[in-house]
């Protein structure tokens, strides 16, 4: 098994960082936010015996370039395609997105149905799936992060504040995001335009909700089978997450990620790797 690769890409309009391991099927790792692919650290191990890995940092974050528009899930789909198929020469994948991952995910296998041959999403409901994306209020923060220029003068030089406040909340076990790993997420959304960047994905959910809608109307539920978890505990979706995409996928399955809050592949990665081997290889049998 290979050691976890770090590379970039030049897309032309910028550099993609993504991250590489393992061999056999691609599979494709699409992280959430204040996260970056680093989340993913538990996880590649226990699936590059059996698939070539790719995890990319998303549209101006991580060690990507720091993008300052085009937060739309359609348009950050559309950087996913261009490092996996026209760079790195991949033809088809599966596909897996976590928090705003998910959505970019979902957006990307909307585009591009003949190639991603299932999907998984964790922890993250559809924008424009008929139901309320921020729980009614209970994800407080999804206003304040749409509303201009205000968060970026409320978190400057105070992002650890928040990522404190995020990470210990919205996971179940204690510490499961250690002071280093904190650290690490850090150094990347201390960079400018980093935090501006993030801001854009949740300011780009009205228009990824009416471009979902649109795709839905013009070509019915998605038909590529969909595995769809969600954190039972804390600030984990739950039931939410299947039943969104239940709304929006015609071949759903999945259910609860049991002991977890939202940060699922780094509070039970060990059950989400072996959820996505038994969905994946389903497919390949």
């Amino acid at each position: 098994m290979s050691a976890t690769q770090s590379h970039y890409a030049d897309l032309g309009d910028g550099l993609v960082h993504y991250l590489t391991a393992g061999q056999g099927e691609p599979l494709v790792l699409l992280h959430g936010i204040p996260q970056t692919s680093y989340e993913w650290r538990y996880v590649i191990p226990l699936l590059a015996d059996r698939f070539r890995i790719i995890a990319p940092d998303l549209r101006g974050l991580g060690d990507s370039s720091r993008a300052t528009h085009g937060f739309d899930k359609k348009t950050v789909a559309a950087d996913v395609w261009r490092l996996v198929h026209d760079h790195l020469k991949v033809d088809s994948f599966f596909l897996v997105g976590h928090d705003w991952g998910g959505p970019a995910a979902f957006a990307l296998t909307c585009a591009h149905q003949d190639a991603v041959r299932r999907l998984a999403i964790l922890d993250v409901p559809i924008p424009g799936d008929g139901a309320d994306f921020s729980q009614n209020g209970r994800r407080w923060h999804h206003p304040l992060f749409r509303t201009p220029h205000l968060p970026e003068a409320l978190l400057h030089d105070r992002e650890h504040i928040f990522f404190d406040w995020l990470f210990d909340n919205y996971s179940y076990l204690p510490n499961t995001i250690t002071r280093a790993d904190r650290e690490e997420y850090l150094r990347t959304y201390r960079k400018p335009g980093a935090m501006s960047a993030l801001f854009g994905y949740y300011r780009a959910t009205g228009q990824d909700a009416e471009d979902n809608q649109a795709w839905l109307a013009a070509n019915g539920r998605l038909r590529t089978p969909v595995l769809a978890l969600g954190g039972d505990k804390a600030f984990g979706r739950g039931m939410d997450t299947i039943h969104s995409l239940q709304r929006v996928a015609e071949n759903v399955q999945g259910g609860l990620v049991p002991n977890s809050g939202h940060w699922v592949t780094e509070e039970q990665p060990e059950f989400i790797a072996a959820e996505l081997r038994r969905f994946f290889l389903e497919e390949t049998r």
